[in-house]
């Protein structure tokens, strides 16, 4: 100014000259308005700062934009700073000027070059926001999710806000202004490095103290001092461990042993359970098939209960195991959890830890009392509680079941009629006529308490007395290609005689030698009076007749031929038939 002032004494500069010494005043032309620039702090008035950046007039700026979150404005007189020049002359002409807006546009680019280069930056969380909070990044406002505060959701954030702290930059758009920081990230990648450092010091085996830190239904977390294991429910007693804070609690100290690392995702398994003595060693000498032992009951499942014979030691009592009467019923309807129950060891089975018990083999079997107690021929009492299509089920005494078969309800009328006459709930005599205890199967007879029994006919045989070996009578109720459909007289039971069993000799096998209503003798050979059948055979008849012939009239050694043993026998019949005949007349 002083040398323009010299010209205009010397006859004035040019137009030229005058817009030249204009530029040359405001900095030689680079001052522009936009733009960063440098100045100088020549004064501090109250809460402004007034700043020379080399134009005609100095600009004022608000001290409190020299501050920043967490710092306090630390600023003098002659210290040289950026400031965002936004107009070179206001209405009162001073240049206005902006810290904030200079930090700003600094601090962009600088975190770009760090956002391309995949740096941390350093920053401050200095409110809270909808969504998350704000972070400011040496003057530029970032956005923090509250996802990506920490690595698990904290309530309290307070401890956070206005302390420098590292943050990652997850995306950046400087047209509209939006920065998105993240501290999980940071936290995650010095956690890897520090669980990195510290699995390098671990090794299997290992027995160290630890701190609960977290319970869940699968187990616990346990800080091994910077890292967490995993402590599962099942390795955390030898006994059953329904839920983890049953024995466990967060804060507690423990000392676990490390049973497997995994060097790549670094999670480690922790036991407890293994500083222990395991009480399977020699279990078979401690359990011997067959012993009978005192547990409690501590789990209950649709397929049994398992009860636990010693802390550690637990058996399944499977549910077929459970009771002697009552089946496909729940076990939960037997037994209890924590009821005290007698069992008996079946199996045992080291390698697997597992042992079979029993529960109805601590009580007589029930079909063994009941034949005891009511013997084939006893009468019994009973509750009609099914009707099926091939007989009755009674309830007898000791909680076991009977059956009478359609064809033991009565003598004369057909069982499918007389079941009819019977509903549930009704009270019923019956003759107990067989007893299985090892298929648990009792027999019974009605018709068998009637009076009179069965209609009896010259050489029948009563359905009562109806076994394998018996001679019975049959009458033939048809002719077939293959053998004789035949009914036994005095019974309603029916058989089928083959073409094999019609007679000793292969020439006289021939089905045609019968009629239908012939009465022929048979033989017994199987019967089965559970299922209702029995075979019969012309046959085994003769044979039988043959043999008992050779043993009382002679042998195949004597010399004599069978047919003269046979002819001798025939003879003898008919000498003994007319003899009674004789004694029937009076002679």
């Amino acid at each position: 100014m002083a040398q323009a002032a010299v010209q205009a004494a010397a006859g004035g500069p040019s137009r030229e000259d005058f817009a030249k010494l204009i530029d040359e005043s405001f900095g030689d032309g680079h001052l522009q308005e936009g733009s960063v620039v440098k100045g100088t702090v020549v004064a501090i008035e109250r809460d402004l700062a007034v700043i020379d950046v080399g134009l005609k007039t100095e600009g004022r700026v608000a001290l409190r934009e020299f501050a920043g979150p967490g710092r306090n404005a630390e600023i003098k007189v002659g210290d040289t700073v950026e400031v965002y020049l936004e107009r070179i002359e206001n209405a009162l002409g001073e240049a206005v000027l902006s810290r904030d807006k200079a930090r700003r546009e600094e601090s962009w680019g600088k975190l770009e070059k760090a956002f391309q280069n995949n740096e941390k930056v350093q920053g401050v969380i200095f409110n809270q926001v909808k969504g998350g909070f704000t972070v400011d990044l040496d003057g530029a406002v970032a956005f923090l999710p509250r996802s990506q505060v920490d690595i698990r959701p904290i309530r309290d954030v307070s401890p956070l806000m206005n302390n420098p702290q590292p943050f990652q930059i997850l995306k950046m758009d400087r047209r509209r202004g939006n920065i998105v920081v993240s501290r999980r990230t940071v936290l995650e990648e010095t956690r890897a490095e520090q669980r990195q450092e510290l699995v390098q010091n671990l090794e299997e085996g290992q027995v160290i103290d630890g701190v609960v830190k977290n319970i869940t239904d699968y187990g616990a977390f346990v800080d091994l001092g910077g890292i967490d294991g995993l402590l599962h429910v099942t390795d955390i007693a030898w006994r059953r461990v329904n839920h983890p804070s049953e024995v466990l609690n967060i804060g507690q100290q423990v000392k676990v042993k490390i049973i497997k690392i995994n060097h790549e995702t670094h999670r480690i398994s922790l036991g407890m359970k293994q500083l222990l003595d395991d009480p399977w060693q020699g279990i078979e000498a401690k359990y011997p098939v067959g012993a009978r032992f005192k547990g409690r009951v501590t789990n209950i499942t649709d397929y049994g209960a398992f009860v636990e014979l010693e802390p550690g030691i637990e058996g399944l009592i499977h549910v077929s195991e459970m009771s002697w009467t009552k089946k496909n019923v729940h076990p939960g309807k037997i037994v209890s959890t924590s009821q005290e129950v007698e069992v008996q060891v079946l199996e045992v089975d080291p390698v697997k830890r597992r042992i079979s018990l029993g529960l109805k083999q601590t009580m007589r079997n029930p079909w063994e009392v009941f034949v005891e107690k009511y013997p084939p021929g006893a009468v019994v009492e009973g509750e009609v509680k099914n009707k099926t299509e091939f007989g009755l089920f009674l309830g007898l005494d000791g909680d076991v079941d009977g059956m009478v078969h359609l064809s033991d309800l009565d003598w004369k009328r057909p069982g499918e009629q007389v079941i009819e006459e019977y509903k549930k709930g009704d009270k019923v005599q019956a003759q107990v006529l067989d007893v299985d205890v090892e298929k648990e199967r009792i027999s019974l007879g009605i018709k068998q308490l009637a009076e009179g029994g069965a209609p009896a006919a010259a050489g029948d045989v009563a359905a009562g007395e109806l076994k394998k070996g018996a001679v019975v009578t049959c009458e033939v109720t048809e002719v077939k290609e293959g053998g004789i459909d035949v009914k036994i007289v005095g019974t309603d039971y029916t058989s089928f005689i083959k073409r094999s069993e019609l007679a000793r000799d292969r020439s006289e096998q021939r089905p045609d030698r019968f009629a239908v209503g012939q009465k022929v003798d048979a033989r017994v050979t199987q019967f089965d009076r559970r299922t209702r059948r029995v075979t019969v055979s012309i046959k085994a008849l003769e044979v039988a007749e043959e043999k008992e012939a050779i043993a009382q009239y002679g042998s195949s050694d004597s010399g004599a031929t069978l047919g003269d043993i046979l002819g001798t026998a025939l003879k003898r019949k008919g000498e003994e038939a007319e003899e009674n005949e004789k004694e029937e007349a009076g002679e």
